[in-house]
């Protein structure tokens, strides 16, 4: 199997999602452009193991599904290690907790020929299913965070900062990854940033977002999210000052080369 000649790996994170990983597998499965799914099982729950193996017995396609164990608890570590075992030339990474949808995955696929990182946002209203934990806090919170995030890197038009279905060619994330350095929840506004400064061609387009099966461990809890919001601007103001201080150094670029845009 494969897209226009291309692999497509999808990396999907779980630790909370026993009752929606297999369905979230079959999802993604049942594009029949996906050639590998690869679950990231970060310390997830008890019956977890059972329903992966579940999955795999159900899928009918070509698609290889894999199990892999990332110990270090933390969504950044989980992706991260996702992102290192994948063997796609297009990576895709998901949640498999019920909210994003695999048919989404054309959306993403549909611009890879212009862009190098593709990144979902879930606050265009048309898109947010009803019963979407993305109330008006949390759905205009993350557009003020990534309207700063434009603002401070005069980005391409940016309107969530915390989705985390997106899309990255295999070439970009081979300057990106040198430069993770987040294990948590964050991970994702780091990407971002990342390729960004590197001057990677960035688009962001709406996905499907809908109701969470389960409680998530971070939005689930208005308190966490707050702290989350605090991180993630702190995690832009700081790579802004870094930045302009001549700190951070994207992989591929040498040093004195002003980073801009293509």
């Amino acid at each position: 199997m494969s897209w226009r000649g291309s692999r497509i790996s999808v990396v999907l994170p779980t630790y909370n999602e026993r009752d929606s990983i297999r369905a979230a597998i079959l999802d993604f499965a049942g594009t029949d452009v996906v050639d590998e799914i690869l679950v990231i099982n970060n310390n997830a729950a008890v019956g977890t193991s059972q329903e992966i193996a579940a999955a795999i017995a159900q899928v009918r396609s070509d698609t290889t599904v894999r199990e892999i164990h990332e110990t270090c608890q933390g969504y950044g570590f989980a992706i991260r290690r996702g992102l290192r075992e994948a063997a796609g030339d297009y990576i895709v990474v998901s949640e498999p907790d019920g909210t994003f949808l695999g048919r989404d995955t054309f959306k993403l696929l549909a611009y890879v020929d212009d862009f190098d990182v593709v990144y979902g946002s879930r606050t265009a209203r048309t898109f947010i299913w009803r019963g979407a934990n993305m109330g008006m806090w949390l759905r205009w919170g993350n557009w003020c965070v990534a309207k700063l995030m434009e603002f401070l890197f005069n980005s391409t038009n940016l309107t969530d900062v915390g989705c985390t279905m997106r899309l990255i060619r295999r070439d970009a994330l081979s300057r990106l990854e040198p430069q993770f350095t987040v294990g948590g929840s964050a991970f994702g506004p780091e990407m971002m940033l990342l390729s960004l400064l590197a001057g990677l061609r960035v688009i962001q387009v709406p996905v499907n977002y809908l109701p969470r099966i389960g409680v998530s461990s971070v939005t689930g809890d208005a308190g966490k999210a707050v702290r989350l919001g605090l991180s993630m601007i702190g995690l832009v103001v700081g790579y802004r000052i870094r930045a302009w201080r001549g700190q951070v150094q994207p992989a591929g670029m040498p040093r004195g080369v002003e980073l801009t845009r293509r």
